[in-house]
């Protein structure tokens, strides 16, 4: 164990400091499930309740023009897109990640229709793998779904791949895959590539064109803070607007929208990936969230959340078995460690105002958030876990009671 810092010089060194007080902050409680659901940014409680009162309240139906209602999908997407190295014109928020994977799912099938195989990860974000069997169901002819990975995944990178399906940042873990590598490996074998940023948007430095990315999707309500259902995202690279098509045929992925034809003529760009009307209260308060990242920047937020993984992981020790990389350049926003009375310890903590959360089975994660939280507390919260665990305080019938939310 390395000698333990400076907290105090830490966090008045810290450049993003400023921003902890952007965020509405539950007195006694450090809150470390940023990975789950964001906490709320102040700007975006005012956000929503000015569109309430003033726009929706006011304008009523006229606010889809007057407010510019109408184009906050590709606003706000062009927001994200300077989070993910994308080019304003590739991103849109729409629907769920859930949603958005299925339709880039089916559309590179489609537009690789003599390759039978959807390559992904096991273990990846279940979700990811449900959406991919459905899409698999829906198209038929042939198509199945492969999972490997290491060294047996880029093997499995043949010819007959239509379609790579990855989390850049694993869910549980953390672990971050080599996007550039893994893209140019897929591409060079004629396959198209699908990147799930859920678990890195807002706290790593992701750069999409940079690594020559096709695909992309990524939600809205872990790092972007932007409320619990937060609307998702989606990208398309320049390269493939005009070709792709999505299997849900939406009027606001219509080129004339309001012209209310009984004939589908997909929208030029990545507004043919837009569906059903966007949920306005929803996208003012992740708007707030991302304006938040933006101002604190891409690069400066994945540095202090290495920074402060590095702090917690150090300061957890051999109390737990890690089970997120230590190298913090391969690891994104969030820590997990292994114990088999992993849900007992996550409910003593939760006791004791330290906000984590559990997945199955046997794996605490503790989420970094970098604009949030301070380094003092991130040392408290870590201090208090290992406290918890040596103590065998969660050995009580109390904390082993499982609820629907965990």
């Amino acid at each position: 164990m390395s000698p333990r810092p400076d907290l105090a010089a830490l966090d008045a060194a810290d450049p993003l400091a400023r921003f902890r007080d952007a965020f509405e902050r539950p007195r006694e409680m450090i809150y470390l499930a940023g990975n789950s659901l964001g906490p709320l940014p102040k700007a975006s409680a005012e956000r929503v309740a000015r569109m309430v009162r003033d726009e929706w309240g006011e304008s009523l139906v006229r606010g889809w023009n007057s407010h510019d209602w109408i184009g906050a999908p590709a606003r706000v997407g062009g927001k994200i897109a300077g989070l993910i190295g994308a080019r304003p014109d590739e991103v849109i928020v729409a629907d769920s990640t859930s949603a958005n994977l299925y339709k880039l799912a089916v559309a590179a099938m489609q537009a690789r229709p003599d390759r039978p195989v959807v390559l992904s990860a096991p273990g990846d974000f279940p979700t990811d793998l449900y959406m991919l069997e459905g899409a698999i169901r829906t198209l038929g002819g042939g198509r199945r779904l492969a999972l490997a990975e290491g060294e047996a995944l880029e093997a499995a990178i043949t010819g007959e791949v239509a379609l790579l399906v990855l989390c850049h940042a694993h869910y549980r873990s953390g672990a971050v895959r080599d996007m550039a590598a893994l893209t140019a490996r897929a591409q060079a074998a004629g396959a198209l590539v699908l990147w799930d940023l859920s678990h890195g948007t807002g706290v790593l430095d992701v750069d999409l064109n940079g690594c020559n990315a096709d695909l992309a999707v990524g939600c809205g309500y872990k790092y972007l803070n932007g409320g619990p259902g937060a609307p998702a995202f989606l990208f398309v690279a320049r390269r493939h607007q005009g070709t792709l098509l999505s299997p849900l045929a939406g009027w606001f992925g219509h080129a004339r929208p309001f012209a209310f034809e009984d004939r589908y003529d997909p929208a030029a760009g990545v507004a043919r990936f837009a569906c059903g009307t966007p949920p306005m209260l929803s996208l003012a308060a992740l708007e707030g969230g991302v304006d938040l990242a933006l101002e604190a920047g891409a690069a400066a937020a994945a540095a202090k959340a290495r920074a402060l993984g590095d702090l917690f992981i150090d300061r957890v020790g051999d109390a737990l078995i890690l089970e997120s990389p230590a190298d913090s350049a391969r690891r994104g926003g969030h820590v997990a460690f292994h114990h088999p009375d992993a849900f007992a310890i996550v409910q003593c903590l939760i006791s004791r105002g330290v906000i984590g959360d559990y997945r199955e089975p046997g794996t605490m994660r503790f989420g970094l958030s970098p604009l949030p939280l301070s380094f003092a507390e991130v040392a408290r919260a870590a201090d208090l876990l290992v406290e918890v665990v040596r103590s065998r305080a969660y050995d009580d019938p109390a904390f082993r009671q499982r609820s629907k939310v965990t």
